[in-house]
C-alpha cells in the first residue's frame, strides 16, 4: 500500500530538449560574467591553454564558475519542470 502511494507522487521523468540545452548554456554564461566581476584573482594558475578564449581565466575560475553555472542551470530545469513548463 505504501509503496503504491510513493510510486503516485513521482513526477514524470524529465526529457532532455534543446530548451533545456539553451536554458544551461544560458546559465553557464550568467555565472561567467558574474565571476568576472567577482573572482578577486581570476587568472591563478595552473593557466589554461588560449586563455583569452576563457575571458583570461585560470583553470580554477573556470572550474569554479561552470560548477556554478550547472548549479544554477539545474536548478532553473528542475524548477521549471516542477512548476509544469516542460
Amino acid at each position: 500500500m505504501l509503496t503504491t502511494t510513493l510510486l503516485a507522487t513521482v513526477p514524470a521523468p524529465l526529457e532532455w530538449s534543446p530548451t533545456v540545452g539553451i536554458i544551461m548554456v544560458i546559465a553557464n554564461i550568467i555565472a561567467i560574467a558574474f565571476g568576472k566581476f567577482t573572482i578577486q584573482y581570476p587568472n591563478v594558475e595552473p593557466a589554461v591553454p588560449a586563455a583569452n578564449f576563457f575571458g583570461g581565466f585560470g583553470l580554477p575560475a573556470i572550474l569554479a564558475t561552470t560548477c556554478f553555472g550547472h548549479i544554477l542551470g539545474a536548478g532553473i530545469i528542475l524548477g521549471l519542470h516542477n512548476l509544469g513548463r516542460f
